[in-house]
């Protein structure tokens, strides 16, 4: 989820906004064209109320003792993600009874549980079964169906094998496992067991499980290759470009490298939805709104004026675009100087053949066509103009992304004086590695 400026605080939208936006008619428009992406017959509708979203959502309702069977008591070793919602579990199910199942057998649902004591609730469940409960695309995660019982507010998803982008780039085992430990000791602590924390093998079990099942689910012991990336990146922009057209009409507003997850064959798909908004109609040029989102993502005129456009998205698809290209994050004040914010530090090398190769993650060595980089990296720069006209549509973006992932271009080839195979190795098949940026420490 998204957050406000300071210190990832949450402050909801004002009367103009979030889910008071969906007061304003769309009478006389039809969603339901023939040249619409949707994959199901379903299309969005403006429901006024609460009761009328849920209505209107093609979704299944859940109980809480369902979901409860499902993720084994909301286990810590079956927890898959942390948000500003709440905890993400996984789950199986018998998808037409909607009962538990044994692991591996079964429907795997991905079950997102609201945090009672979180900055962000109600409203942003809400938004996401609005959104998600009316719009089907290859590229926007699944919505199977939700829970509304007592104070419980769950959500029910596809589960999406291969984790999010965010943990194939950045995160490195260390703190996965840290954050298990923690999360294992809140919950045995939240469930009054008595411990002796120095004695106590089971910490150190579930810890272990813990981190064996974040190793599998993240996968992020090898990083992605270039044809992964653009494959991801490729798929992200249809999925922003389905959202920004006639058939939607929606803004996304918190497209960030954790909001794209992929299944196991790395298909892009993107999932919280809990910010979105409904993008102008008629003769409106924007959304006027409070500034929202996440720190280093943002467009500078939202956040200067708090005018939400389409083209908003698609700055944020440029930043994510470096990061999937460099490996590195939006912002990390580990970084030396001048470095913090990748925006700002990338730019100058973007138009210049020979030192784009500085923006480009060390990980990929002899992976791309040094053409196709510059290609790339030109959409990047022009998604990140500071004047939205110079931006372009996110249906542009995805012409120019087929055309690098149908290219046939071969990779730059290496030498033999930038690389000596070793007797295990094919030395017909060997690549060079390219000269490394003069700071680059990256996780693995």
């Amino acid at each position: 989820m998204g957050v406000c400026w300071s210190n990832q605080i949450k402050a909801y939208t004002n009367s103009n906004s979030g889910l008071n936006s969906k007061n304003v008619s769309r009478d006389g428009e039809d969603l339901s064209s023939s040249g619409s992406k949707l994959s199901s017959s379903s299309v969005l509708q403006t429901p006024r109320s609460e009761g009328e979203i849920l209505q209107s959502s093609n979704l299944k309702t859940f109980t809480y003792s369902e979901l409860k069977s499902a993720t084994r008591n909301f286990r810590p070793d079956s927890v898959v993600g942390e948000g500003g919602f709440g905890s993400v579990f996984k789950g199986w199910i018998d998808e037409h009874t909607n009962k538990a199942t044994k692991p591996g057998m079964g429907l795997v649902i991905a079950v997102k549980r609201l945090n009672q004591e979180g900055l962000q609730g109600h409203k942003e469940w809400l938004t996401e079964i609005n959104y998600l409960g009316q719009l089907r695309h290859p590229h926007l995660v699944k919505l199977i169906g939700y829970c509304l019982e007592d104070e419980h507010r769950l959500l029910v998803y596809e589960f999406m094998t291969m984790g999010s982008v965010e943990n194939h780039l950045f995160k490195s085992k260390f703190l996965v496992l840290f954050a298990g430990v923690v999360l294992l000791i809140s919950w045995l602590h939240n469930s009054r067991t008595c411990l002796n924390l120095l004695n106590c093998n089971l910490i150190w079990d579930l810890a272990l499980k813990l981190f064996v099942h974040f190793e599998i689910e993240g996968s992020h012991i090898h990083p992605l290759s270039w044809s992964t990336r653009m494959k991801i990146v490729l798929g992200a922009a249809r999925g922003l470009a389905f959202l920004h057209s006639s058939e939607a009409k929606v803004i996304f507003r918190d497209f960030k490298t954790s909001n794209i997850l992929l299944d196991s064959g790395y298909n892009a798909k993107l999932s919280d939805f809990g910010l979105a908004r409904d993008g102008p109609i008629g003769d409106e040029s924007h959304v006027s709104t409070r500034v929202m989102g996440t720190y280093g993502y943002a467009a500078p005129e939202y956040l200067a004026t708090g005018r939400l456009t389409a083209k908003s998205d698609v700055y944020s698809f440029g930043v994510v675009l470096l990061e999937i290209l460099s490996g590195r994050q939006a912002i990390d004040k580990n970084r030396p100087s001048g470095q913090h914010n990748l925006v700002e530090w990338a730019k100058p090398y973007l138009t210049n053949k020979r030192k784009v190769r500085r923006v480009l993650d060390t990980r990929l060595e002899g992976q791309y066509s040094l053409n196709w980089v510059q290609k790339v990296a030109e959409v990047a720069r022009q998604c990140l103009a500071l004047e939205t006209k110079f931006r372009p549509t996110m249906d542009e973006v995805v012409l120019v992304l087929e055309q690098v992932q149908e290219s046939k271009d071969v990779p730059i080839k290496v030498t033999e004086k930038k690389h000596k195979p070793n007797a295990l190795e094919d030395t017909n098949s060997q690549q060079t590695a390219y000269p490394r940026p003069s700071a680059s420490p990256l996780f693995a």
